[in-house]
């Protein structure tokens, strides 16, 4: 006879899990004990926070849902970064936990109890509040089924996070020869199938966008989902249309490339901005349209009274959302992009010009500056110096993000991933071990002092785990987003920090530490941490006086509105 648990671990090789961002915890300890008998590597972050974020990043990366485990009161509360994260990065991912109840004692004054009974917590609540869909089995059949429907739903649709709950002894009671209802094959059971538009909505895109004289395709996260990246290139060179993305979109076009624009938004760039209100079709393609994406509601912005939008979504409920539609393409990316590209072309002698014009939003005369403390515009051409069409870059939430958003361009496709569905701080440093662990990439993670402290402690699994990411700390010694927003100095508390040694910090994990107070230093720093085998923390001394938002003073933000008063 074989226990629930080891049909767990078996259903998780059948469906090629690799990797399980566990820590061991409640009765998740029985499914983490048959771990090291199967193929699957188990990844101990030091909390579920980074465990959550690095599940979230492996699953945005392969479009594979990345596996948290943990107890469930911790899964279900630091471990809701990375799963509030997933649900609004569209990322697969599928949270294993448990209620933490024990024999008969969930009545009984419970500790940790998670059922939700009287006196205790109510996991159930907390998780649907995050997830798509959880599930709460009681029996070993039950358990085993919604571990199944767990990785099926992750995937259908607009992928997301789920979670399944395991409960008292139904994860270690033995699993019935026949049971009723039965089980199905693993693989059979997660089946998906992709969507793809109507030939008569596909038509009517087709010959809006062909005879617009001024097309602009906005590619958002939903590209990457789809890992749409040659359809999204071969639209654009087929109608000669300029692409701008999303925040969440940066990198699903090379920012170098012919049609390429810049991204919009609210702290995006002011080309990208002008391009889009100049349109006279629009496609926005896996693009809910976010109130920082459309500059606030900015009249002058998207207009639907003056221009064609046709809106192509996964889920009907997206399109035409925020702006009405005059078309939807419902289905999946890739293929709502092919469809595009087999219906028609178009020609315009307006694309490739204007789109390099608003490139030029990408350079500053202060990337070129040499002064020190660095400027946090040449911070970001530093790194852009170091990285290639390979390379994969992490962003923190804060200041640091938007320097990266707006002078950082990518030269190669689903290179740039940026806290941005829930934007929450500490999601740089964890994802970037993330992604050096499940690519054979070179990976830089870029976050500010406050959200590089928050995680700090993923530089240890990185060396633990024999992987060499390296983690650029943009550090002002401050919150700076938040500290800037200040009329006078002091007028926020909580915004100034104590002058962390960095340095110490990575040598005591077993990593590599370099302070850089020059534009010079930062790029021998960075062509070291390049090169390292293990992982480098390099302190960059950045210009606190820098102020993100001066940078969008005299910019298409404030002409037309988009900043709040």
């Amino acid at each position: 006879m074989t226990e629930t648990n080891e049909a767990v671990v078996a259903t998780l090789e059948e469906l090629g899990v690799e990797y399980v961002f566990g820590y061991p915890g409640g009765r998740v300890i029985e499914l983490l004990d048959e771990l090291p008998e199967s193929d699957i590597d188990v990844v101990r972050p030091r909390d579920e926070r980074e465990g959550s974020v690095m599940a979230e990043m492996y699953g945005r990366l392969t479009q594979k849902p990345g596996v948290l485990a943990g107890q469930g009161p911790w899964v279900g509360s630091l471990g809701t970064i990375g799963q509030m994260e997933a649900r609004l990065s569209s990322s697969p991912m599928v949270a294993l936990t448990e209620a933490s109840e024990r024999g008969d004692y969930s009545t009984l004054a419970p500790y940790q109890q998670s059922r939700g009974d009287y006196g205790g917590l109510e996991l159930p609540k907390i998780l649907d509040a995050v997830t798509k869909e959880y599930w709460f089995p009681r029996s070993p059949t039950e358990t085993l089924r919604s571990v199944q429907l767990a990785f099926k739903h992750a995937t259908a649709g607009r992928p997301g996070p789920t979670a399944v709950i395991f409960d008292g002894d139904a994860i270690t009671e033995e699993m019935p020869e026949d049971p009723t209802p039965p089980v199905w094959d693993a693989d059979e059971q997660v089946r998906n199938w992709d969507s793809a538009p109507t030939q008569k909505d596909v038509e009517q895109a087709a010959a809006e966008f062909a005879e617009a004289e001024r097309p602009v395709i906005v590619a958002g996260n939903g590209v990457h989902a789809a890992q749409a990246y040659d359809e999204l290139r071969e639209v654009a060179e087929a109608y000669n249309a300029v692409v701008v993305t999303s925040y969440l979109g940066k990198s699903t076009i090379p920012e170098t490339h012919d049609l390429a624009g810049g991204v919009i938004g609210s702290f995006g760039h002011e080309g990208a901005n002008q391009v889009v209100s100049e349109a006279d079709a629009l496609l926005v393609a896996g693009c809910r349209m976010n109130p920082m994406d459309t500059n606030w509601q900015a009249p002058s912005f998207i207009r639907p009274d003056e221009q064609t939008i046709v809106h192509a979504d996964i889920d009907t409920r997206n399109a035409g959302w925020v702006y009405p539609a005059d078309v939807g393409l419902i289905g999946d990316a890739k293929e709502s992009l092919q469809a595009l590209v087999d219906a028609g072309e178009g020609s315009n002698d307006w694309a490739r010009d204007r789109a390099a014009e608003a490139r030029d939003s990408f350079s500053d005369p202060k990337c070129e500056s040499d002064d020190a403390p660095i400027k946090p515009q040449r911070a970001v051409k530093e790194i852009e110096a170091v990285v290639d069409e390979e390379t994969i870059v992490t962003a923190d939430s804060g200041n640091n993000r938007f320097w990266l958003l707006n002078y950082l361009q990518t030269p190669g496709i689903r290179t740039y991933f940026g806290s941005g569905g829930v934007g929450g701080m500490g999601w740089a440093t964890p994802a970037a071990v993330s992604a050096a662990l499940t690519t054979d990439k070179d990976v830089i993670g870029v976050a500010g002092d406050g959200g590089f402290t928050m995680t700090m402690t993923s530089v240890e699994i990185a060396v633990e785990q024999g992987v060499a990411p390296t983690f650029v700390v943009l550090n002002d010694t401050s919150l700076g987003m938040v500290r800037q927003m200040q009329e006078e100095d002091g007028d926020i508390a909580g915004v100034e920090f104590h002058d962390t040694d960095f340095v110490k910090v990575a040598e005591g994990f077993g990593a590599e530490g370099i302070r850089a107070t020059t534009p010079d230093e930062l790029a021998e720093a960075l062509r070291e941490g390049r090169d390292n085998d293990v992982p480098t923390v390099i302190d960059a001394r950045i210009d606190r006086e820098e102020d993100m938002a001066d940078q969008l003073q005299s910019s298409f933000y404030a002409e037309v509105g988009g900043l709040h008063e």
